[in-house]
This record gives C-alpha cells, sequence and structure tokens, in this order.
C-alpha cells in the first residue's frame, strides 16, 4: 500500500528556514512573511492575545531573519564607522549600538544593531534589506583590509517581563548582570550562544545569537521548557507594541528616500566626529538646510483597526494630500487606533488634524506625542 507524501508548506528553495522553522510549526505558528529572504512567524493565533502575553508575561520569537554581516580583519573599525553616521569610537568590545546606515545621498539603507564581539570583529544584525551586498561592494574600493561575509548565526528573541527569570533559569544568576545594549558569550550544554539585553520589543528582553545552526531545533525546546514555568509562549514580534513604543518597521516607516532628520533621529548622526563616513556631506546640507518633512504620531478616530495596516493611508488637509500613514494599529491597553505617519513639515506640530481615507471609510488622525507609552523607554532598560 502507497504511503501518503506528506505536503511541507513553503514557497520554493529560494525562499530560506530559520533552524527555527520547524519548531514555530510544531508550536503553533500558522502565517509566516519573507524577511532577508527568509520565512519569519507572523501568526500564532490571536495578535491581541500576543500583544498581552509579550507586556504580562514572555514570548518566544523566530527572528533569524536578522542576519549578522560580520566584519573581520586588521581595519574592521575602520570600516564599520564607514558604513554609519554614528560615532563608534566609544564603542567597546561587548557593546552593542543601534545605527543608521546610510548611502551617499543621506538616504537610509538600513537601522541595524551593531555588536562588538571583539576589537577587529564587528556584527550588524539587519533589518529587512540587502546589507550584506552593499557591505561587500563598499569594501572593494575602500582601500581597507577588511573581510565581510553572512556567518552561520541566527537570532532569538525572548521578550517580556519574565524574560530574566527564564535567563536565569536558563544560564544561572550572572545573566542578571547583562547591562542593557551589551553582550556575552555563553555555552549552553554545548550550544554555542552570543547574548545581548536587546530586542524589538519596548520591554525587557534578550537576544539569543545561535551560532550552530544544526542546533536551531534543540535551543527552542529547551527556552520553552524553561520557559513554562513563567507563562511563557511561543509569538511573532508585535505591531501593536513596537507602534506604542514609536520602534521604527524599515520599508514601512523608512527607506532609502528617508533621511535621519527627518525620522527626529539627529542623535544618531554625529558629523563633527573627525571620520569619515558615507553620506557625511549630504546629512550636512540635510542638517543645515532643514527637512521638508517630518515622522509624527497620530491617534486616529472611529472604530477599533481590526489589524496593523497593509498600505499607507494618504493625510489630507482641505483636499489637498500633506502626509501618509505608515504604520497603524489598534492598542488594547491604549484603547485607540495609534499610528506613525510622514506629514510635510508645517503639519507637524502637536494637535494638527487630518482626515484620512481607511478602508472603513473616512475619519479623522490627529498629531500627539509619542512614544505613545513609557516615552522614556524605562522598561527595556530596567
Amino acid at each position: 500500500m502507497a504511503t501518503q507524501q506528506k505536503e511541507e508548506f513553503g514557497f520554493g528553495t529560494q525562499i530560506r528556514k530559520s533552524p527555527y522553522f520547524d519548531a514555530t510549526v510544531r508550536w503553533g505558528a500558522t502565517g509566516f512573511s519573507v524577511y532577508n529572504h527568509m520565512y519569519i512567524p507572523r501568526d500564532f493565533g490571536n495578535p491581541e492575545q500576543n500583544f498581552w502575553n509579550l507586556v504580562n508575561d514572555a514570548i518566544l520569537c523566530d527572528v533569524a531573519v536578522e542576519r549578522q554581516v560580520e566584519i573581520t580583519g586588521p581595519d574592521a573599525a575602520q570600516f564599520a564607522q564607514l558604513l554609519t553616521p554614528r560615532d563608534l569610537s566609544k564603542c567597546a568590545v561587548g557593546q552593542c549600538k543601534y545605527v543608521l546606515i546610510t548611502n551617499a545621498e543621506g538616504g537610509i539603507l538600513n537601522d541595524p544593531i551593531l555588536l562588538r564581539l571583539e576589537e577587529n570583529r564587528f556584527w550588524i544584525s539587519l533589518a529587512d534589506s540587502d546589507i550584506l551586498l552593499w557591505a561587500q561592494g563598499v569594501a572593494i574600493n575602500s582601500g581597507l583590509d577588511v573581510q565581510i561575509r553572512e556567518p552561520d548565526v541566527s537570532p532569538l528573541q525572548l521578550q517580556g517581563p519574565k524574560s530574566g527569570e527564564i535567563m536565569k533559569a536558563l544560564f544561572g544568576d550572572s545573566i542578571t548582570d547583562l547591562k542593557y545594549y551589551w553582550l556575552r558569550e555563553y555555552d549552553l550544554d554545548g550550544i554555542p550562544l552570543i547574548i545581548s539585553r536587546t530586542g524589538w520589543s519596548s520591554e525587557l528582553g534578550y537576544e539569543l545569537y545561535l551560532q550552530d545552526g544544526s542546533k536551531g531545533d534543540e535551543l527552542w525546546e529547551k527556552i520553552m521548557a524553561a520557559g513554562a514555568p513563567f507563562g511563557l509562549q511561543p509569538g511573532h514580534t508585535s505591531s501593536i507594541r513596537r507602534i506604542e513604543g514609536g520602534m521604527l518597521s524599515y520599508h514601512a516607516d523608512m527607506d532609502i528616500n528617508t533621511n535621519p532628520y527627518e525620522l527626529g533621529l539627529d542623535r544618531l548622526v554625529e558629523l563633527d566626529i573627525e571620520a569619515d563616513f558615507i553620506g557625511k556631506a549630504a546629512l550636512k546640507r540635510i542638517r543645515d538646510e532643514g527637512v521638508s518633512r517630518k515622522q509624527v504620531g497620530l491617534v486616529i478616530d472611529g472604530p477599533a483597526l481590526t489589524g496593523p495596516n497593509t498600505r499607507c493611508w494618504m493625510l489630507e488637509q482641505e483636499g489637498e494630500q500633506v502626509g501618509k500613514v505608515t504604520s497603524a494599529v489598534f492598542s488594547p491597553r491604549l484603547e485607540q487606533n495609534i499610528a506613525l505617519a510622514m506629514v510635510s513639515a508645517e503639519f507637524a506640530a502637536l494637535g494638527t488634524t487630518f482626515d484620512v481615507e481607511l478602508p472603513s471609510g473616512k475619519t479623522t488622525a490627529t498629531v500627539v506625542e509619542m512614544p505613545f507609552f513609557d516615552p522614556k523607554k524605562a522598561i527595556a532598560a530596567t
């Protein structure tokens, strides 16, 4: 009797699966998106429940799509500085930095976390764009002695108020000494890891960078077992919480045509350093001339949105388009529709109102302060 062939989920071999893919399916992932040419779980059931799991307990997220660009060689530090307008001269070994990677026109190519593992060894933990190719291209003509490659590294995010207790159960009390935006090397029963106090949630959290993809399933199960007494659930990065926290999503809230000053990210652009970096002249010009548009936070009137927006919604005043909503969602905690938007600079003042056409019809949006919750980011830095 012939056996029935088991069908596998997938879009073909050109979209890579993470070392945790089978585990996430086993633990209930039902929907995926594509990010850095890889699957990322986007659905473990109710997104609102995922949000409450995150803010009340903890969730484990497969973010292996955060691919690493490794920079090594005698000139690694100089090359890393060439890629970003943020001053890296005081970035110590074992420290992480949120940085922007800009092109010659000052446009943003990526907003990764940079990790300094050794004096001449860096990882760039990527948002969704092909920076490996960019960095290799820059290296060719840089005259610097560096090697650029993608290592066998696949991160997980353990996020939420109980993530610290779960990490203690896994690694002992020493993990509590790990400071916000710092990293440390660990070995978990033969599983090689780099662990950092970072994450894309605005909550207390850790990222576990697996350095051996063959151990992905084992690592996932170890964490879920250790987290069971603390209410740990499998989950996905929460659009609700990241918009509450004013966290930006590449390709949604910014892209190659967006510059740091439009986003209010001046703190990540340090034009007075001696070192040169790509986009320095353009960013000086933009700073001096000012910007014609700015990012703002909005509250949108009307019934609760049923999910995040899947396209940009146009903002109008007196029938004229003056901006667009880039990310929007209903926050069950704030009981409001909240959004990030890019608007003409003259309409960026607090209290400014717009007409916005939602799929459900026309309504009003008002500029408010952001982040919408925990504006000083005290929760994540605790």
